[in-house]
């Protein structure tokens, strides 16, 4: 009878040991919960998501200004993720907010079981997951309304299926969505679609199938947004100017997440365990190998172009991601003595920092043009958790909400001025976007001078030594000249007005203005494209009569 039982794979005690896991993953998962709930807010450039989504919804496409193809929204997939949200009644901000925590828990969690699963061990600790519990900028941006939540699960989720199943299909289409989810996550896309070919070493012809695979929807949505939009990427990534290098903007930006945090603490210990204690200890097999290196190349590639292009004006935002990615072989270790070391070491690091390491400059603008955006917004809508802006605590910011909100069409706001406006709605020009979208109605355009919705101003030249993302100004002149009537404001210069009036009827503006502005044929739609990659690169002096002279030849 013993010999004809089915043996089972697992014997009792084994069972028991994989039991006694289950709680280790569901308490990361509750800790990121916890902190990103008390934690909970919305940012302004959060609120630009809404109202893109709320123009969908409405019927005017992926908008922010009806009439005006612009995308103002960098997570492709995130837009649409609220679009879904929106779409059986519920509260677009609120969705934002819950769907964002959501989506980050599920990460921490799928970090987790990829851990478990590449290790085969019965026995963890948690060692990554500790460093990043006790970052305030990953408690801030589980919430925040963008798309950082998404971001994090679909790296989790990407890893946890190179690891456990590359050879699948559906492993292909997820590593190949980054770009989707976010443009410079392309970076991530590649390496991760490198490393699944050293896995699973396919044919020519698989190769091939799989590269089809990974590419088809950001392929097509590219096809899409050329055509569309007539911009090869999202119009702030032409106003950042993403190509740019800024290296030492960049290594401030990495000092100023890990200075105050005392980040070189909690990475000597990880890599003193990881002296000891390899994390493999069988042979190196590429299989295993491979997933544990692939996610540190990409944090580390994450990082360097970050660097780069000068950091951001969110203290640590666009860090997080490479460092989600660095810790993610090390998010769970196997309980080895050297691990338990350093987890205790971590854990005692980590318990000073949620409890008393700071930033300096909480809840204002740093002394680099780098704010706690979160601290900011608190103070300025006078809400511990403030998820629609109402701007109580600041002035200005409620005054022209109110403006906007009351102004009757035709007017032109430039802030607290109001003139005469060309169009038949109300115009409102202000850069604080997402405010400026929430007051303005959908009838009417939310624009800014910086350029994250309004293509003139994303075109123009850039300001040296601007705050990092807000270092470009359009002139009121050229606001006037294209959305104004004869109508001007005090200060105005009217030699200026009329110098830009002619520019804008020059070729590239003219046809900058067409590729958003012109009703959408065919023909529209294939100019876009062709014409795409030279209207992204195109810049034009802030200057209207520099302009004027350089663009018209005059």
């Amino acid at each position: 009878r013993a010999a004809a039982r089915p043996a089972h794979p697992l014997n009792t005690r084994a069972r028991k040991r994989q039991l006694a896991l289950r709680p280790l993953p569901v308490l990361v998962v509750l800790g990121i919960l916890v902190a990103g709930y008390q934690r909970r807010w919305m940012s302004d450039d959060g609120h630009i998501y809404v109202r893109t989504v709320r123009q969908i919804l409405a019927g005017n496409g992926p908008v922010l200004n009806p009439g005006e193809r612009a995308e103002s929204s960098t997570g492709t997939l995130w837009q649409w993720f609220l679009v879904a949200a929106g779409l059986p009644g519920w509260d677009i901000a609120t969705a934002a907010v819950y769907g964002g925590l959501l989506l980050t828990a599920a990460g921490f969690g799928l970090a987790a079981l990829g851990c478990l699963r590449l290790y085969g061990t019965s026995r963890a600790l948690p060692l990554g997951a500790l460093v990043l519990l006790a970052l305030p900028p990953v408690w801030d941006f589980a919430t925040s309304g963008l798309e950082t939540g998404l971001a994090t699960c679909w790296l989790a989720a990407a890893w946890l299926l190179l690891s456990t199943a590359p050879a699948a299909p559906l492993t292909c289409v997820l590593l190949g969505l980054g770009p989707l989810v976010r443009p410079d996550l392309g970076i991530v896309s590649v390496v991760f679609l490198a490393a699944q070919w050293l896995m699973v070493r396919p044919g020519p012809r698989r190769t091939l199938a799989g590269l089809g695979a990974a590419l088809a929807a950001p392929l097509a949505y590219e096809v899409f947004r050329a055509g569309y939009y007539g911009h090869l990427v999202p119009l702030p990534g032409v106003t950042k100017e993403a190509s740019q290098s800024l290296w030492g903007r960049g290594f401030g930006y990495l000092g100023d997440l890990a200075g105050p945090y005392l980040l070189w603490l909690p990475a000597l210990f990880i890599l003193a365990a990881l002296l000891r204690a390899p994390l493999l200890r069988t042979p190196p097999a590429r299989t295993r190998l491979i997933p544990v290196l692939a996610p540190v190349v990409a944090g580390l590639l994450c990082w360097l172009y970050v660097i780069k292009v000068g950091g951001d004006f969110m203290h640590g935002r666009m860090l997080l991601p490479g460092l989600f990615l660095l810790l993610l072989p090390v998010f769970l270790v196997p309980a080895t003595r050297p691990f338990a070391l350093a987890a205790t070491a971590v854990g005692v690091w980590a318990l000073v920092c949620a409890s008393w390491l700071r930033i300096p400059y909480e809840g204002r603008l740093g002394p680099a043009g780098i704010a706690d955006e979160r601290g900011v917004y608190v103070q300025q809508n006078a809400d511990p958790h403030p998820v629609r802006h109402t701007f109580a605590g600041a002035r200005g910011h409620a005054a022209y909400s109110a403006l906007a909100r009351t102004a009757k069409p035709p007017r032109l706001l430039l802030g607290p001025t109001a003139v005469a406006g060309a169009g038949p709605t109300v115009t409102g020009v202000h850069d604080v976007l997402g405010m400026n979208g929430t007051a303005v109605p959908l009838s009417g355009a939310a624009l800014d001078t910086i350029g994250l919705s309004y293509p003139l101003a994303a075109h123009s030249e850039q300001l040296r030594g601007g705050r990092v993302g807000h270092d470009k100004h359009l002139p009121v002149e050229w606001i006037l000249a294209d959305r104004g009537t004869r109508e001007l404001p005090p200060g105005a210069d009217p030699s200026k007005v009329a110098a830009a009036r002619r520019a804008l009827n020059c070729p590239p503006l003219s046809d900058l203005r067409a590729a958003s502005e012109a009703p959408l044929t065919l023909d529209r739609f294939v100019t876009n494209l062709t014409g795409s990659w030279a209207r992204t690169g195109f810049r034009f002096p802030n200057d209207p009569v520099a302009a004027e002279r350089v663009l018209c030849g005059s």
